[in-house]
């Protein structure tokens, strides 16, 4: 997972690390710190959790993983619109 995608996408979806770690299903308790340690790397969701946020997030899975930050861009742009039509 590319980290700097998180904390980028959750930044521009307006949202707080515990805020996005609620609306995903953690619990409230443990959902800023969790999110944090996704955000830094210093722990990596399982798929499942990472899903969630992207629903949430309203980004596709893939855009955690793609390497090349242009191609993540670009096909960001392509699920967006998609998503309006």
């Amino acid at each position: 997972m590319i980290t700097k995608r998180l904390k980028s996408a959750r930044i521009s979806a307006g949202l707080t690390q515990e805020q996005l770690g609620v609306a995903a299903g953690i619990d409230e308790s443990t959902a800023r710190g969790r999110v944090s340690s996704y955000e830094t790397g210093a722990y990596r969701p399982v798929f499942e959790t990472l899903c969630l946020f992207a629903k949430v997030l309203n980004v596709p899975e893939c855009y955690f993983y793609i390497i090349d930050d242009q191609f993540a861009d670009d096909v960001l742009q392509l699920y967006r619109q998609r998503s309006k039509a």
